[in-house]
């Protein structure tokens, strides 16, 4: 995927989770040596709901604190994990100094096959819109992301056919600049 985003206009920002960064730190690594901005996915890909705060608390901290001692980056940007959003969140992302960022377009990218998966963010795509896809089917080692990677190819052609641009969440969200 890094390969594929490596030209000079792709930028992506990625939401990792600490325990996968504490798994995999090569990558990333490579991702933020990439030039890609990267995010909170919490540390353990947890349901927060029926969680307490210092649940919620924790697993924003144990995160920042391994994102931050692997790959140089203190993430700006939080995705909760299932897009679930419960008491105690708020305050802990405070503390933390994190925006949270939901998507406009699930990728389904876990269970569909590219095609399938590049249709729905092409046809979802408006500016301003963010994609949300995965790194792998399943918990492992080295996940297998082909049809993700064969998505995105198929998506960013078209796309940048059609004449957007990508760009990062900090980007997406920076103030306008006057004229």
């Amino acid at each position: 995927l890094l390969e594929l985003l490596a030209g000079p206009d792709i930028r992506a920002t990625f939401f990792v989770s600490g325990a996968a960064v504490e798994r995999l730190p090569e990558i990333a690594r490579s991702i933020a040596a990439a030039g890609h901005e990267i995010g909170s996915h919490g540390y353990s890909h947890a349901r927060l709901y029926l969680r307490g705060p210092a649940f919620v608390t924790g697993e924003l901290e144990r995160a920042q604190e391994a994102i931050e001692r692997i790959t140089g980056v203190t993430p700006r940007f939080y995705r909760p994990a299932y897009g679930c959003r419960w008491f105690g969140l708020g305050g802990a992302q405070r503390r933390f100094g994190l925006t949270a960022v939901m998507w406009t377009v699930m990728g389904r990218d876990w269970k569909w096959p590219a095609g399938r998966v590049a249709a729905r963010l092409v046809r979802g795509a408006s500016n301003g819109g963010i994609f949300c896809l995965h790194d792998g089917r399943e918990l492992a080692h080295r996940p297998d992301i082909r049809e993700t990677v064969e998505a995105v190819r198929i998506a960013a052609s078209e796309l940048r056919r059609r004449g957007y641009r990508f760009e990062t969440v900090g980007e997406l969200l920076r103030p306008a600049t006057a004229p």
